[in-house]
């Protein structure tokens, strides 16, 4: 029989609820012929640790937000030989429940994963560091870490919108940058920076068209504007279009990203949104296409390279 260890965050989502629906789904991972076991994280880091000392074993899940996922795939890259590994998102934004084609219900999810199949999928580095989805800097991007876990559990989405709404009337930090993609260089004066490989970001939808997560690409993405209404009017066609058409915006894709940062930071990177502190002003984004993940084939059919 296959072994599958579950990771959960118990500080994700309902605990009860999760827990609940994770006991609940014990005879489906037996249709499927896996042997469950489980972990709770205890600590900030502990899922990390699980993964790069785990025996082997058939697949691994996490259940959490996206820092425990991104925790998972940290202590995977740490392995000799890699595991295969699958999420299931109870967290409060959830951006990935799109990207891999996953809906609310945990047990409709684990049965989505265990009828799906295995596939290598592009895992971005910042500096060596493995972000899953999206790492970026500058407006709006210290919220993700920044907001309370106590508001977070309470109001879900809403925290961030809140915050979103207060860092809106504050003043616009622009960052003076030098940055080089495939070979070519460039400058300018951004307020906000993404580097991402997902097409759903901080709650909004199809934020870019075609996203692969098998193309060994990924998305970047600078913006200039520095004046409120500016900004509003760039939120509301971002509403309407997709984020290539919104004035006021750089877009690339690629597979290795140079940052220098000529301005200094004023708040630290985030990485899957969990705060990314580094003491350098360099950075570089580069990939890894040879992890496999489970994922649903409702996610293979949408976001990959068939």
């Amino acid at each position: 029989m296959k072994q599958v260890l579950i990771i959960h965050n118990p500080n994700s989502g309902k605990k009860k609820n999760v827990y609940e629906m994770l006991k609940k789904s014990e005879p489906l991972f037996d249709q499927f012929g896996y042997k469950c076991s489980y972990i709770q994280t205890k600590y900030k880091g502990h899922a990390k640790e699980i993964v790069q000392y785990l025996m082997d074993v058939d697949l691994v899940i996490s259940v959490g937000g996206d820092g425990t996922f991104n925790e998972v795939v940290s202590g995977n890259l740490k392995r000799t030989k890699p595991l295969v590994l699958s999420h299931i998102p109870v967290g409060t934004t959830n951006d990935l429940k799109s990207l891999f084609g996953l809906g609310k219900d945990i047990y409709k999810n684990i049965k989505l994963i265990l009828d799906g199949e295995n596939k290598q999928i592009d895992v971005c580095l910042l500096n060596g560091q493995p972000f899953v989805y999206v790492a970026g800097f500058g407006k709006f991007i210290n919220l993700s870490y920044e907001t309370p876990r106590s508001k977070k559990s309470r109001f879900g989405y809403l925290a961030y919108v809140v915050g979103a709404i207060k860092d809106f009337f504050k003043k616009f930090n622009m960052y003076q940058i030098e940055y080089e993609i495939d070979g070519k260089k460039y400058s300018g004066t951004y307020s906000l920076g993404i580097i991402s490989n997902a097409n759903r970001i901080a709650g909004i939808k199809s934020f870019y068209k075609d996203v692969k997560l098998d193309d060994k690409t990924f998305e970047v993405l600078l913006c200039s504007i520095n004046k409120r209404r500016t900004l509003l009017k760039s939120l509301v066609n971002l509403g309407i279009y997709d984020v290539t058409k919104v004035n006021g915006i750089d877009i690339y894709r690629t597979n290795n990203l140079k940052i220098k940062f000529i301005t200094k930071l004023k708040k630290p990177w985030t990485l899957d949104g969990e705060r990314y502190v580094n003491k350098t002003d360099s950075y570089e984004v580069t990939m890894n296409s040879n992890i496999k993940f489970r994922i649903s084939k409702k996610a293979i059919e949408k976001n990959c390279i068939r």
